[in-house]
């Protein structure tokens, strides 16, 4: 099966940006394109000034929402509405997302922005 791509455009934290994406997996991605810049800017609204902290503590917010939705979820073997392969497939998902997250944001060129730790 061929999955064609498209660019889609979206904004995150007032920054446009232009995503590829499958059509089949566009609704996902801009649903998570705004549940993302809701934290930004909640984040923001909170105190941080920097772009970058701002994002960091958007994900961390996302990804606490993520473990703690699998630490309630059914124990293995047990009815379930969420399959297994459906939870690796939103990790994939996600995963991919933060890849993309963390390319722009080393691609954002903002005066007086912190620079990317790097191990």
């Amino acid at each position: 099966m061929i999955v064609s791509q498209q660019r889609i455009e979206v904004t995150l934290a007032g920054q446009k940006i232009t995503l590829a994406t499958s059509t089949e997996h566009e609704p996902l991605l801009r649903a998570a394109c705004v549940l993302v810049d809701e934290q930004i800017k909640l984040a923001i609204s909170g105190g941080n000034r920097s772009i970058e902290r701002a994002s960091m503590m958007a994900a961390l917010k996302i990804a606490g929402d993520l473990i703690k939705l699998q630490s309630t979820s059914a124990p293995v073997g047990a009815s379930s509405k969420v399959s297994s392969d459906e939870v690796a497939r939103l990790q994939a998902e996600i995963y991919a997302l933060e890849a993309q997250v963390d390319s722009l944001m080393q691609s954002l060129s903002l005066p007086g922005s912190p620079r990317p730790i790097v191990p």
